[in-house]
Protein backbone atom coordinates (compact mmCIF):
# COMPACT_ATOMS: atom_id res chain seq x y z
CA UNK A 1 0.00 0.00 0.00
CA UNK A 2 2.62 2.45 0.78
CA UNK A 3 4.75 1.44 -2.67
CA UNK A 4 1.60 2.26 -4.62
CA UNK A 5 0.68 5.76 -2.91
CA UNK A 6 4.28 6.79 -3.46
CA UNK A 7 3.96 5.49 -6.66
CA UNK A 8 0.66 7.95 -7.01
CA UNK A 9 2.66 11.05 -5.83
CA UNK A 10 1.50 10.88 -2.39
CA UNK A 11 4.57 11.13 0.35
CA UNK A 12 3.85 8.89 2.67
CA UNK A 13 5.64 6.55 5.19
CA UNK A 14 4.84 2.42 6.09
CA UNK A 15 3.75 3.88 9.93
CA UNK A 16 1.32 6.51 8.62
CA UNK A 17 0.32 3.99 6.36
CA UNK A 18 -0.25 1.52 8.61
CA UNK A 19 -2.16 4.01 11.24
CA UNK A 20 -4.69 5.15 8.65
CA UNK A 21 -5.45 1.65 7.90
CA UNK A 22 -6.11 1.04 11.14
CA UNK A 23 -8.04 4.03 11.83
CA UNK A 24 -10.41 3.17 8.64
CA UNK A 25 -10.56 -1.02 9.28
CA UNK A 26 -8.96 -1.80 6.66
CA UNK A 27 -6.53 -4.82 7.11
CA UNK A 28 -4.59 -7.73 4.82
CA UNK A 29 -6.74 -10.89 4.27
CA UNK A 30 -5.16 -13.18 6.18
CA UNK A 31 -5.72 -14.52 9.99
CA UNK A 32 -4.81 -12.62 13.27
CA UNK A 33 -3.67 -14.50 15.74
CA UNK A 34 -5.95 -17.36 17.07
CA UNK A 35 -7.31 -16.53 20.10
CA UNK A 36 -9.44 -20.24 20.90
CA UNK A 37 -7.74 -23.30 21.00
CA UNK A 38 -9.33 -25.88 22.39
CA UNK A 39 -7.96 -28.99 24.85
CA UNK A 40 -9.21 -32.42 23.47
CA UNK A 41 -9.13 -33.42 27.27
CA UNK A 42 -11.18 -31.16 28.58
CA UNK A 43 -15.09 -31.32 29.09
CA UNK A 44 -17.30 -28.90 26.69
CA UNK A 45 -21.03 -27.61 28.15
CA UNK A 46 -23.76 -27.36 26.16
CA UNK A 47 -24.83 -23.70 24.88
CA UNK A 48 -27.61 -22.81 27.27
CA UNK A 49 -28.64 -19.51 25.85
CA UNK A 50 -30.64 -20.61 22.43
CA UNK A 51 -34.08 -18.19 22.78
CA UNK A 52 -33.38 -17.38 26.39
CA UNK A 53 -34.89 -13.97 27.10
CA UNK A 54 -32.28 -11.80 29.38
CA UNK A 55 -34.26 -9.60 31.46
CA UNK A 56 -31.74 -8.71 34.35
CA UNK A 57 -28.49 -7.82 35.40
CA UNK A 58 -26.18 -11.30 36.95
CA UNK A 59 -28.45 -13.28 34.97
CA UNK A 60 -25.88 -14.20 32.05
CA UNK A 61 -22.22 -12.70 31.97
CA UNK A 62 -19.84 -13.97 29.02
CA UNK A 63 -16.04 -13.42 28.39
CA UNK A 64 -14.06 -14.10 25.74
CA UNK A 65 -9.88 -13.10 24.59
CA UNK A 66 -9.06 -10.84 21.74
CA UNK A 67 -5.61 -9.79 20.27
CA UNK A 68 -4.99 -5.84 20.69
CA UNK A 69 -2.47 -5.02 18.04
CA UNK A 70 0.85 -3.02 19.34
CA UNK A 71 3.28 -0.96 17.03
CA UNK A 72 5.36 -3.99 17.69
CA UNK A 73 3.99 -7.01 18.10
CA UNK A 74 0.27 -7.94 20.48
CA UNK A 75 -1.09 -8.30 23.18
CA UNK A 76 -4.81 -10.76 24.12
CA UNK A 77 -7.57 -8.70 25.74
CA UNK A 78 -9.96 -10.34 28.22
CA UNK A 79 -13.26 -8.89 29.56
CA UNK A 80 -16.16 -9.83 31.52
CA UNK A 81 -19.38 -8.87 30.28
CA UNK A 82 -23.01 -8.34 31.82
CA UNK A 83 -25.61 -8.99 28.84
CA UNK A 84 -28.29 -7.28 30.10
CA UNK A 85 -26.32 -3.73 30.72
CA UNK A 86 -23.33 -4.51 28.31
CA UNK A 87 -21.51 -3.51 31.92
CA UNK A 88 -17.99 -4.41 31.46
CA UNK A 89 -17.01 -6.35 35.46
CA UNK A 90 -13.21 -6.99 35.21
CA UNK A 91 -10.92 -7.00 31.80
CA UNK A 92 -7.28 -7.78 31.41
CA UNK A 93 -4.18 -7.91 29.06
CA UNK A 94 -1.60 -10.65 28.92
CA UNK A 95 1.23 -11.27 26.00
CA UNK A 96 0.44 -14.93 26.50
CA UNK A 97 -2.89 -16.91 26.09
CA UNK A 98 -1.65 -19.12 29.53
CA UNK A 99 -5.14 -19.46 31.34
CA UNK A 100 -4.15 -17.29 34.80
CA UNK A 101 -4.98 -13.77 33.40
CA UNK A 102 -8.43 -15.35 32.25
CA UNK A 103 -9.02 -16.65 35.90
CA UNK A 104 -8.04 -13.73 37.27
CA UNK A 105 -10.20 -11.72 35.45
CA UNK A 106 -12.90 -13.92 36.95
CA UNK A 107 -12.12 -13.84 40.20
CA UNK A 108 -12.08 -10.36 40.18
CA UNK A 109 -15.52 -10.15 38.62
CA UNK A 110 -16.89 -13.37 40.93
CA UNK A 111 -16.15 -10.07 43.71
CA UNK A 112 -18.37 -7.74 42.42
CA UNK A 113 -21.77 -10.51 42.07
CA UNK A 114 -22.21 -13.95 41.10
CA UNK A 115 -24.22 -14.65 37.65
CA UNK A 116 -27.12 -17.25 37.74
CA UNK A 117 -25.06 -18.33 33.73
CA UNK A 118 -21.53 -17.96 32.40
CA UNK A 119 -21.09 -18.27 28.57
CA UNK A 120 -17.57 -18.87 27.07
CA UNK A 121 -16.29 -20.21 23.67
CA UNK A 122 -14.71 -24.14 24.17
CA UNK A 123 -10.89 -22.49 24.27
CA UNK A 124 -8.57 -24.44 26.73
CA UNK A 125 -8.80 -21.58 28.72
CA UNK A 126 -12.06 -21.99 29.72
CA UNK A 127 -12.79 -25.60 30.01
CA UNK A 128 -9.81 -26.21 32.04
CA UNK A 129 -10.93 -27.74 35.02
CA UNK A 130 -9.58 -24.37 36.93
CA UNK A 131 -12.03 -22.22 35.48
CA UNK A 132 -14.92 -24.08 35.50
CA UNK A 133 -14.11 -25.54 38.78
CA UNK A 134 -14.23 -21.98 40.10
CA UNK A 135 -17.67 -21.38 38.64
CA UNK A 136 -18.92 -24.49 39.98
CA UNK A 137 -17.92 -23.41 43.07
CA UNK A 138 -20.00 -20.21 42.96
CA UNK A 139 -23.06 -22.27 42.16
CA UNK A 140 -23.11 -20.86 38.28
CA UNK A 141 -24.61 -22.83 35.57
CA UNK A 142 -22.09 -23.15 32.71
CA UNK A 143 -22.88 -22.44 28.89
CA UNK A 144 -20.47 -22.58 26.07
CA UNK A 145 -20.55 -21.52 22.58
CA UNK A 146 -20.87 -24.48 20.15
CA UNK A 147 -18.07 -24.90 17.83
CA UNK A 148 -17.59 -21.76 15.29
CA UNK A 149 -20.68 -19.88 16.35
CA UNK A 150 -18.98 -17.07 16.92
CA UNK A 151 -22.90 -15.71 17.14
CA UNK A 152 -23.53 -17.49 20.38
CA UNK A 153 -21.05 -14.73 22.29
CA UNK A 154 -22.50 -11.92 20.02
CA UNK A 155 -22.35 -9.54 22.79
CA UNK A 156 -18.72 -10.08 23.72
CA UNK A 157 -18.22 -9.72 19.70
CA UNK A 158 -20.00 -6.42 19.74
CA UNK A 159 -17.54 -5.45 22.74
CA UNK A 160 -14.80 -6.22 20.94
CA UNK A 161 -15.56 -3.97 17.61
CA UNK A 162 -16.52 -1.05 19.67
CA UNK A 163 -13.14 -1.15 21.98
CA UNK A 164 -11.30 -1.50 18.87
CA UNK A 165 -12.78 1.12 16.79
CA UNK A 166 -13.23 3.60 19.74
CA UNK A 167 -10.03 3.23 20.88
CA UNK A 168 -7.26 0.71 20.05
CA UNK A 169 -6.96 1.82 16.10
CA UNK A 170 -6.95 5.41 17.02
CA UNK A 171 -4.66 5.44 19.66
CA UNK A 172 -2.16 2.96 17.86
CA UNK A 173 -0.45 2.22 21.69
CA UNK A 174 3.24 1.59 21.47
CA UNK A 175 3.67 -0.55 24.34
CA UNK A 176 1.41 -2.84 26.48
CA UNK A 177 1.87 -0.22 29.42
CA UNK A 178 0.54 2.17 27.07
CA UNK A 179 -2.24 -0.31 25.93
CA UNK A 180 -3.09 -0.88 29.74
CA UNK A 181 -3.12 2.81 30.80
CA UNK A 182 -5.37 3.57 27.60
CA UNK A 183 -7.59 0.71 27.79
CA UNK A 184 -8.21 1.53 31.67
CA UNK A 185 -9.35 4.96 30.56
CA UNK A 186 -11.76 3.51 27.90
CA UNK A 187 -13.36 0.73 30.01
CA UNK A 188 -14.51 3.65 32.77
CA UNK A 189 -15.23 5.99 29.58
CA UNK A 190 -17.31 2.88 28.23
CA UNK A 191 -19.65 2.18 31.55
CA UNK A 192 -19.93 5.69 32.91
CA UNK A 193 -20.00 7.97 29.75
CA UNK A 194 -20.98 5.68 26.69
CA UNK A 195 -24.66 5.52 26.09
CA UNK A 196 -26.06 2.56 24.85
CA UNK A 197 -29.20 3.12 21.89
CA UNK A 198 -30.14 -0.72 23.27
CA UNK A 199 -30.36 1.12 27.22
CA UNK A 200 -32.84 3.63 26.11
CA UNK A 201 -29.52 6.16 25.45
CA UNK A 202 -28.63 5.01 29.12
CA UNK A 203 -24.80 4.25 30.36
CA UNK A 204 -23.64 0.56 31.45
CA UNK A 205 -22.96 1.62 34.74
CA UNK A 206 -26.65 3.32 35.49
CA UNK A 207 -28.50 0.18 34.24
CA UNK A 208 -26.20 -2.11 36.12
CA UNK A 209 -26.30 -0.73 39.50
CA UNK A 210 -29.55 0.86 39.30
CA UNK A 211 -30.80 -2.67 38.82
CA UNK A 212 -28.69 -4.20 41.06
CA UNK A 213 -29.75 -2.29 44.14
Amino acid sequence: MTVELRTLGYLVNRKRVGRLMRVLGLVAISPGPRTTIPHPGHTVYPYLLRGVAITAVNQVWSTDITYIRLQSGFVYLTAVLDWYSRYVLAWELSNTLEGAFCLSVLDRALRVATPQIFNTDQGAQYTSTDFTGRLQEAGVRISMDGRGRALDNIFVERLWRSVKYEDVYLKDYASMRQAVDGLGAYWHFYNTRRPHQSLGYRTPSVVYWGAAD
